[in-house]
Order: C-alpha cells, then sequence, then structure tokens
C-alpha cells in the first residue's frame, strides 16, 4: 500500500473513532472548507461549506451516545496524485436489527498543502432497508424538535411538501399547501414570544412501507420549559427525489361530548 493511500486510510478510520466517540472536532477535522455532503436525511440537495457540515451532526451524535456502535467493516481506497476516492461499508446502530444493516459511505477526496482532505462524502442505507427507512423518518422528527426550539421557522418547513394538506385544532377546516403550513406554525412561534418552544413526541411510532410512511404519537408543546399542552398527532410522509417529505398530518384533541368543549387538561 502506498503512502497516499495509507494516510487515507488512517483519515477516515480516525473519523469514523470520532464519530463512535461523539467526538465533534475530530469529525469535522480533515474536511475541506467547501465540503459537500449527501446525509441520509434531508436536504436533498446536501450540505455545502465546513459550518453547515458541522451543524448537522450534533443531532446524530446524540443518538450515538446513547449505546450505538459506528464501525468500518471495509474500506477500499483509490489515490492518484491529489485526488483520490474511497468507498465503505459500516455497522451503525444500537439494536440487532440496525446492527443488520450497512451504512454505506463514499468519499472523494484532494489534496491540499500536502495533505488529504475531504471534499464530499456521500452517506446511504439501502432503500429496501425498512429499518434504515424508518431512522430516516425519525431524523425528520428531530429535525423538527431542534429547529422549533431554534425558532427555525425554514429550517421547521425543509421537510413538508408543497402540496401539504394538514388538518389543525384551529379553523380553517384545512391547511392546504406548505405556504399555509408556514403561516400557522409562524404563528405559534410567535406566540410563544421570547419564551422558548420545544416540541417533542415521547412515544413516537413509525411504520415504513416502500416509499410511504406513517407516524403517530402524542405530541408535547412546552413553552419556556413550563406551560405544556398535549394533542394527537399522525403524520403520513412519501420519499420524493430521495427524501422523505411530510404531505398529510392530522392533529386534535378529544371533545367533551357533555359540554361540546375541547379537553386541553388531559395528560397521558
Amino acid at each position: 500500500m502506498n503512502t497516499d493511500e495509507q494516510q487515507i486510510r488512517t483519515l477516515i478510520e480516525r473519523w469514523a473513532e470520532a464519530v463512535h466517540a461523539c467526538d465533534l472536532a475530530g469529525v469535522v477535522a480533515g474536511h475541506a472548507d467547501d465540503i459537500v455532503m449527501y446525509d441520509v436525511p434531508p436536504p436533498q440537495e446536501g450540505v455545502r461549506g465546513i459550518e453547515a457540515y458541522r451543524k448537522t451532526w450534533p443531532p446524530f451524535l446524540r443518538w450515538q451516545a446513547q449505546g450505538a456502535l459506528f464501525e468500518i467493516e471495509s474500506l477500499e481506497v483509490t489515490a492518484g496524485a491529489d485526488v483520490a476516492f474511497a468507498y465503505a461499508l459500516l455497522r451503525c446502530g444500537i439494536t440487532a436489527d440496525d446492527l443488520s444493516r450497512r451504512l454505506r459511505l463514499t468519499f472523494g477526496l484532494r489534496k491540499e498543502g500536502g495533505q488529504w482532505v475531504v471534499a464530499h462524502e456521500h452517506h446511504s442505507f439501502p432503500i429496501t432497508d425498512a429499518g434504515a427507512a424508518e431512522q430516516e423518518v425519525r431524523q425528520v422528527y428531530q429535525r423538527w424538535y431542534e429547529c422549533t426550539a431554534a425558532h427555525d421557522l425554514d429550517g421547521m418547513m425543509a421537510t413538508i411538501a408543497g402540496d401539504v394538506v394538514s388538518y389543525e385544532q384551529e379553523v380553517p377546516l384545512q391547511y392546504v399547501g406548505v405556504d399555509a403550513v408556514r403561516e400557522f406554525c409562524a404563528r405559534g412561534l410567535d406566540a410563544g414570544g421570547d419564551a422558548g418552544v420545544t416540541l417533542d413526541v415521547p412515544e413516537l411510532k413509525v411504520m415504513v412501507r416502500e416509499d410511504m410512511a406513517v407516524a403517530w404519537g402524542l405530541d408535547l408543546v412546552r413553552v419556556d420549559g413550563s406551560e405544556e399542552s398535549w394533542s394527537r398527532a399522525t403524520r403520513v410522509f412519501q420519499r420524493r427525489d430521495g427524501a422523505w417529505l411530510m404531505i398529510h398530518q392530522h392533529r386534535s384533541v378529544p371533545q367533551d361530548p357533555a359540554t361540546g368543549r375541547a379537553r386541553t387538561d388531559l395528560r397521558p
């Protein structure tokens, strides 16, 4: 094995070890400033630039810290004078079902100042892998959680289809299109004022079949960490151009048959 191939192999192995150890600085090290990554979760156009790359990792590393394995199973490297590529299969997951699948990685590298850096990464699971697809849908939810807390309306809308139809808890009868849903979500964030608003679905259930998925659970919304409300939510997703997008949402609270009033005080 020549020196260039060994340097690249060492670079990628250290990157995988850093991911496993939840070492964000180590994950980012050895990457070009103009890195382009096509990841498993959206956006479908990937992320571009080292800062955007850095921001994708904290949610995954929090999941990794729960005891997940991130381990290279095979790695092949081909190096030229100043450009190279590598491809790898990794075991990635916590449960036995997770670890039965393989994460596929392709790296594009170039030499800068005599050192190899990663200029491109492409991560994927096979589309027929239901476990991987379920994880992708759960990552959509994770993005919603983080964007809600950050009041990042653009981020919240990034995984919602343009032709979405949403049944919300308030008038009108339905919200049609992403612009209508955006306005509804903007009002919710504004209503929280300067107080923090968070979203969570503590016992989220996800079922995937080919390019369709349905998810359901009890939405928990907190304002300023104390005031909380619960509601029921069902969401339908479709994989379009490699990314999961929400095409339908139905949120509700039970109605008291004796009074006709919505029971917003109920807790699980």
